[in-house]
Order: C-alpha cells, then sequence, then structure tokens
C-alpha cells in the first residue's frame, strides 16, 4: 500500500508540473539556438531579412523564427507592447520609449545591422536621371511640382511621388531627414509595399517613387554594380546643382563612403531580458557570417571592418 501511495503522490506532483509548465507559451521555453519566437520587420528590409533567415534557419534548425513584415511604426508598436523581443527598423529607440521601457524595468537595445539608403526611381523613358536633395526637398513639399521646373528642363509632365506606405521608415526618414519636420505636400501618396511602387513606377512616367536602397538591386547580378532594369534610379547630389561629377546613387561603396547623401543606418531593437534565442538571432545577424550576408546584398555590414578597392582602368 505504501509503494501504491508514493505512486499515486509522484504521478500527481509530476500531472501538476507538467500542467504548469503547458500552459507556458512555446516562445517562452527558449534557448540561444532554440525555440519559436516572431520578431517584427519594416518591410523595406524584406529582401535582406529573407536572406539572412534563410541561411539562419540552415545553421541552427531547432530555432523557427517567423517574421512579421510589417510598416515601421507597427514593427516599434509590437515590440513596445512585448508582442515581440526583437524588431528591424531603419532607425532607434526614442527616449521616449526607452524611459517607457525602463519604467516597466526592461532594459532594450539599438544594435546597429547595416547601412542602408534611399532610392529615388523613375519611369525608364524619363530624361531627368540627376537630381538635388533641395529640390527633393521642394518636390516633396510641393514647392515644384512638374518635371519641367528642375534644372535640366528636360522633364514634361506633374510629379507624382509615392512611397511605400504612410508609415514606413522610408516616410519617416523624408520628413525628419529631408524635409527637416515640415508637412509633404499633396502630390505625394503612398501605396502598401516597395513591390507596389516599383510596379507604379514603371508604368507611370511622371512618378517618382522613393524606396529602400535594398528594394532596387539586380538579383542576377552577382557584383551589385546594377539595378533593377524596370526602372531607373536617379542619381543624388548634396551641392547646389546636380552634375554628373558631384551625383551618386546608392551604390555599395557610396553608401560605405557616405557620399550618397540619402543614406540611413538599419537597427535591431531588442528587448530580451532571459538572453534567450532573440539574442541568439541578434549574435547572428552581428556576426560575421550575418555580416556577409549583408555585403553581398549590397548593404553595408555595420559590425565589420569593409574594404574598398579602387580598380584603374588601362
Amino acid at each position: 500500500m505504501s509503494i501504491i501511495r508514493i505512486t499515486v503522490i509522484g504521478a500527481f506532483v509530476s500531472f501538476l508540473l507538467a500542467s504548469c509548465h503547458g500552459g507556458k507559451k512555446q516562445e517562452e521555453v527558449q534557448t540561444l539556438y532554440s525555440g519559436n519566437i516572431t520578431i517584427a520587420v519594416d518591410e523595406t528590409l524584406k529582401p535582406i531579412m529573407e536572406e539572412e533567415l534563410q541561411v539562419y534557419r540552415a545553421l541552427t534548425p531547432e530555432a523557427v523564427v517567423t517574421p512579421i513584415y510589417c510598416n515601421e511604426v507597427e514593427a516599434v508598436n509590437l515590440l513596445m507592447k512585448d508582442s515581440v523581443r526583437l524588431a528591424i527598423t531603419n532607425r532607434r529607440l526614442t527616449e521616449k520609449e526607452i524611459s517607457s521601457f525602463h519604467s516597466r524595468k526592461f532594459f532594450p537595445e539599438s544594435v546597429a545591422m547595416a547601412v542602408s539608403g534611399l532610392a529615388l526611381i523613375v519611369h525608364k523613358d524619363n530624361p531627368d536621371s540627376l537630381i538635388t536633395v533641395s529640390q527633393l526637398r521642394d518636390i516633396l513639399s510641393g514647392k515644384i511640382t512638374s518635371w519641367g521646373s528642375l534644372s535640366s528642363g528636360k522633364g514634361k509632365g506633374d510629379i507624382q511621388v509615392v512611397f511605400d506606405n504612410p508609415n514606413s521608415g522610408t516616410v519617416h526618414y523624408a520628413i525628419d531627414s529631408i524635409c527637416k519636420g515640415k508637412p509633404m505636400g499633396e502630390n505625394v501618396k503612398a501605396l502598401a509595399t516597395n513591390e507596389e511602387v516599383i510596379r507604379y513606377v514603371s508604368s507611370a512616367r511622371g512618378a517618382l517613387g522613393i524606396i529602400s536602397a535594398n528594394w532596387v538591386g539586380n538579383d542576377a547580378d552577382t557584383t551589385r554594380l546594377s539595378f533593377n532594369e524596370s526602372v531607373c534610379v536617379m542619381a543624388v547630389s548634396d551641392g547646389h546643382e546636380a552634375a554628373s561629377y558631384n551625383s551618386y546613387k546608392p551604390y555599395q561603396a557610396y553608401l560605405a563612403l557616405r557620399k550618397y547623401p540619402l543614406t540611413n543606418e538599419v537597427y535591431i531593437l531588442i528587448n530580451d531580458p532571459a538572453g534567450a534565442l532573440p539574442t541568439g538571432l541578434m549574435t547572428f545577424l552581428t556576426s560575421d557570417r550575418g555580416q556577409r550576408i549583408i555585403l553581398k546584398s549590397g548593404l553595408v555590414p555595420a559590425t565589420q571592418p569593409v574594404r574598398l578597392v579602387n580598380v584603374k582602368e588601362d
């Protein structure tokens, strides 16, 4: 009877423990290299994150990472609400957001992952291929509304500015860094994704699309020295006038040297007090392997040194 009693008690205790652990989300039972998590990613960064996660899954088969591709505002909100522990965006956490975390005894980090930029795309038949930052600011504010008003005077028709999403990191950068906080004009509209912007610009001769630089690469070109052939990528100058000698396209070298005027950083926003799988993913993204993927994608690694080589033609 004693043996039976002990067996029954042991089984009951085991049942209680199993019930307690079974009530936890699968996401909470994890290590640096295993478990199940959801992350939020700004949709403008989808191409590079798809490449990163493909390699990460092959190297870490016991880790299940499910990305939510959304706009920047949604990505940060998911992190703030503790719905995800890691988000990839084009900006750091603000002081107000950090204070909110601190009030709840959380200590998040903004970790640099890559250097990217905004790309300006126009229809392939548009004769205007050069533009200054000042002209772009006037276009966004509505001061310049036609292609003929640019210094080149080659273009015709009205300018229709198209962004990917009203809450994206691209729009955030345009308002803060280009327009200096001033509102944009009525000639500016937003679609839903970067893919939609590319399709729209490829068919609309008066359109000026503003998207993330990692969307304009030519996948068939492993050297990353050419762009998407369905559109034309404009060269941008920080000077008073745009000329071939002072205007740059978002090539990798010009992003690295900060010669391209519309350059920005990509950050990993992480709030992982347990130091589990989100930290493991961040470690991979900032490691030599993760940064090499960024280098091959056409963007610039943020945590690994980049060697630039000058090639002289004979």
